[in-house]
């Protein structure tokens, strides 16, 4: 009976301890207003991950969070990282000033629009990474009392004005290039340690590091003194000044009013049949949306008319000709940002539509180069390939256009709205868009043999998707930008710099994207995103898809790696494992021993042709 009751006795105890705990954490659970500031974010934007069904509940458990993008200290928030999660929307300006203890804000590769936050007050502050947005305005002049500020990078946004004299000894890492900021840059010590480079294509700054000298205001002149009066005049009164004045006053508006309505006359009789075409002008100008306008008009102005947009040699002879006049005055829509530029969708007055990508990190290419690379690409036509129809080029703008694909990209196909409600995307549709990648690769492969890597940018994201009755289509695009990439740390904004070789320094073939090719097998029948494996597998080489395939199968082939979309499908499993280890050859570790495109896409063909001799 005794032993019972100690029993029942420690039980108590024990729930009493817990729910003095389970208080404890709910007095201390978290700081109200760093949640509601983070709620605040996640209500006011929308974003391609589920930041509703994520960001629930207190975002820090002591040192510990759940929340997407979010890391904690003593139960306080200190970083904030959402980066190419697609935010897009207004940044609510104060949403940060009551997560005081904030030491990284990296919000970088996103469509936030409006002003940039405040960051007032966050005394901790270190990195501030906000680049590649649709950020306008000015620079918030308070960034200058950050007082631990070490890295700020507010480049390839669309900020205006002067730049603040930043002066914090802290200060270490500065880019604000490609905005449209003016004036002179401060000559303070700090910001004039940085190179040319973190202000480039700002084509009203001036001053050092730039090479462009400000221009020399001239003094403005000392008003003339008031000639004495002769001697024996007697200086008029102040009544009888103002009375003159006054009489020269009236004169002088009915000599106005008399011109005025002698010039509307003359408007009326002669001008008035060209009203309506300068009013249709001036709304045509004024129509131009700010995202894509503003640049544009910039550059037209800036622009030889030898420079300007016409009808190329490889132009899409389907297409009206159009050139840069018509261009700057399309309405336009962010369709994405990737790491080589801003891709719009542009829509000219004629109603043609057209994809306009905006170049980033090419300064150093020379008018030639890119003349000669874009007339070669222009060459290429091919049903799996993105077709370019046009090119721009000018010192501080380059430009290409494509034709538009609108249906979206293999990444968004695969990867968007999972969960409830989502269609599968069947075996058969996978087993087609792989083909069509490999056709599309094998033909730039056999097209451009002195590329030592042709297309050098292959990735889900950029398969274009096009969908009609016959079902889904795939085209290549970004392709054929490595040769104007010469330095390495402009290549490694190309999907390349996840092949072994490039990682390792060596030498660069086109068996690199190859390797690329069968990450992209991978991802379409595994259903991962490359990269983002973090946790499910140990000591990998580069953490990539293809060394977490490796490791659960493990030469027990198996349906572990499969897609649940597929998995679920009763025919095919076979086919599908046959694909993988395709994929698993073409990401072998030593280039020599991937296949070649023409020989992947005879592989891919076998088995296809397998599976509908099977079904």
């Amino acid at each position: 009976m005794s032993l019972v009751f100690n029993i029942s006795f420690c039980y108590v105890i024990l729930l009493f301890v817990s729910l003095n705990m389970v208080l404890c954490i709910e007095i201390e659970e978290f700081y109200p207003q760093e949640r509601d500031a983070l709620m605040l974010i996640r209500d006011s934007l929308n974003s391609s991950v589920n930041l509703h069904g994520n960001w629930t509940g207190p975002p820090c458990i002591d040192n510990q969070s759940r929340w997407l993008g979010i890391t904690c200290s003593n139960w306080h928030v200190v970083q904030i990282v959402l980066v190419e999660v697609n935010l897009s929307g207004y940044l609510p300006l104060t949403f940060l000033q009551n997560i005081t203890f904030l030491n990284q804000l990296d919000l970088r590769s996103n469509e936030l629009f409006g002003p940039l936050p405040s960051l007032k007050n966050l005394m901790f502050l270190q990195q501030a990474l906000l680049s590649f947005n649709h950020f306008s305005g000015s620079i918030p002049v308070e960034y200058v009392e950050l007082p631990s500020v070490q890295v700020l990078e507010l480049q390839e946004n669309y900020l205006d004005g002067q730049i603040p004299p930043f002066d914090q000894p802290s200060l270490s890492s500065f880019n604000v290039s490609y905005n449209h900021l003016s004036g002179k840059i401060p000559e303070t010590s700090v910001l004039q340690r940085f190179p040319e480079s973190s202000f480039d294509n700002n084509s009203d700054l001036c001053g050092k590091p730039l090479d462009k000298l400000c221009p020399v205001e001239p003094p403005a002149p000392a008003p003339a003194p008031f000639p004495a009066p002769p001697p024996g005049v007697i200086p008029p009164s102040p009544a009888v000044k103002k009375h003159k004045k006054l009489q020269v006053w009236i004169i002088a508006l009915i000599s106005v009013a008399a011109a005025v309505v002698l010039l509307s006359l003359i408007i009326i009789a002669f001008l008035f049949p060209k009203r309506r075409a300068s009013e249709k002008e001036a709304t045509r100008n004024d129509s131009a949306n700010y995202v894509f306008g503003a640049w544009a008009k910039r550059m037209a102005a800036n622009s030889d008319v030898s420079e300007r947009l016409g009808q190329l040699e490889f132009s899409n002879k389907k297409l009206p000709v159009f050139d840069l006049d018509d261009l700057l005055r399309a309405s336009a829509e962010v369709l994405g940002r990737g790491n080589l530029g801003i891709t719009y969708k542009a829509t000219l007055e004629s109603g043609t539509v057209v994809a306009v990508k905006r170049l980033s990190h090419m300064n150093e290419v020379s008018k030639k180069e890119f003349l000669h690379q874009m007339q070669l690409l222009g060459q290429m036509k091919h049903e799996h390939l993105v077709e370019i129809i046009s090119f721009y080029y000018s010192e501080e703008q380059k430009l290409v256009i494509y034709e538009l694909i609108s249906d979206g990209t293999l990444f968004e196909l695969l990867h968007e709205g999972r969960g409830m409600g989502r269609i599968p995307l069947d075996w058969t549709t996978r087993l087609t868009i792989i083909k069509d990648i490999a056709k599309g690769l094998a033909f730039l492969h056999h097209s451009l043999p002195s590329h030592k890597v042709p297309h050098a940018n292959l990735k889900s994201s950029n398969v274009l998707i096009h969908q009609d009755s016959k079902g889904y289509h795939s085209k290549l695009t970004d392709y054929g930008f490595l040769p104007l990439l010469p330095i390495r740390k402009n290549a490694e904004k190309l999907a390349i710099k996840r092949s072994p070789e490039f990682v390792k320094g060596k030498k660069l073939t086109n068996k690199a994207d190859v390797y690329c090719f069968g990450i992209i097998m991978l991802e379409i029948i595994t259903g991962k995103i490359p990269g983002q494996i973090i946790g499910e597998i140990e000591e990998t080489t580069n953490n990539d898809l293809s060394d977490w395939v490796r490791t659960v199968v493990n030469n027990d082939w198996s349906t572990d790696i499969l897609d649940l979309e597929i998995l679920a499908e009763r025919e095919g499993h076979d086919a599908m494992l046959k694909l993988t280890e395709l994929a698993l050859e073409c990401t072998d570790m030593t280039p020599e021993k991937r296949p070649k495109m023409s020989l992947v896409l005879m592989r891919i063909e076998e088995i296809e042709q397998m599976k509908k001799e099977n079904d």
